[in-house]
């Protein structure tokens, strides 16, 4: 059994079928990559697993425990943390201000440590904060503004912001969207470092078939809202079945 189990999923929107009877077992300290034409339902999928969307009918499971119908903070305290595919962070804070602010979740009106008990001081955090800021390489850019970054270093701030946290499951959704090749490579190597170092699950939608390669361990291919292959990345690539979905003809 996988950490992340996707059992029987359907939704449905109106008249069309976005998802159709997904089956899905991502397995704990591996890539998953979930690949598929335009409208395939891969945002869809992605917004079930982070309980954004309840499917009709189905279940996802995390760690054994159902993820629908939960809020994001729930989601968070599970050990899920999601990369999107336009960086989230605070733009008119700085650097190690974005990495510090995870640490706390705002609930019932208060603020609360959730990602690490222990830490009892802003001094702690801010050492702990200082550490995720080294580990993807954008210690020296502590004190800039946020909104002044490259799109590769927001995606660099992004993903220290979802570290912090220590999540068990990374979801990202197209990490590479919008970026010049040199920052998309320097994006699978963080990816690959960070997957060296932390004992991490990733699951990731991407259409960069670069990107794909370079970092998964198994792929889902899916087509019109339904799985059609899954297998290992050296089988994908001249399925016949992926390049009909992808072209349009089978070859």
């Amino acid at each position: 059994m996988g950490i992340l189990e996707v059992k029987g999923v359907n939704k449905r929107f109106g008249g069309l079928q976005a998802l159709g009877d997904v089956n899905l077992s991502v397995q704990e300290n591996k890539v998953h990559a979930i690949i598929g034409p335009n409208g395939a339902g891969k945002s869809t999928l992605l917004n079930c697993l982070v309980g954004k969307l309840i499917p009709d009918t189905g279940s996802v499971m995390f760690k054994g425990q159902s993820v629908l119908g939960r809020k994001p903070y729930e989601i968070n305290q599970m050990g899920i943390s999601r990369v999107f595919q336009t960086p989230e962070i605070f733009g008119d804070l700085s650097v190690l201000e974005n990495v510090m602010i995870p640490c706390f979740a705002r609930r019932d009106g208060a603020f609360r440590m959730h990602a690490i008990e222990s830490v009892q001081s802003e001094h702690e955090i801010m050492d702990m904060a200082m550490t995720m800021l080294e580990d993807v390489n954008m210690a020296e850019k502590r004190d800039m503004h946020a909104a002044s970054l490259s799109r590769g270093d927001k995606r660099r701030l992004e993903m220290a912001m979802c570290l912090v946290q220590e999540p068990s499951l990374l979801l990202l959704d197209e990490p590479t969207a919008g970026m010049a090749r040199a920052d998309t490579n320097n994006t699978i190597d963080l990816l690959r470092e960070i997957k060296e170092k932390r004992d991490i699950t990733m699951c990731i939608i991407e259409h960069d078939m670069h990107v794909v390669f370079s970092l998964a361990d198994r792929i889902t291919v899916l087509a019109q809202g339904t799985p059609l292959v899954e297998d290992a990345p050296e089988n994908i690539k001249g399925n016949p079945k992926v390049r009909e979905a992808y072209l349009g003809e089978s070859a």
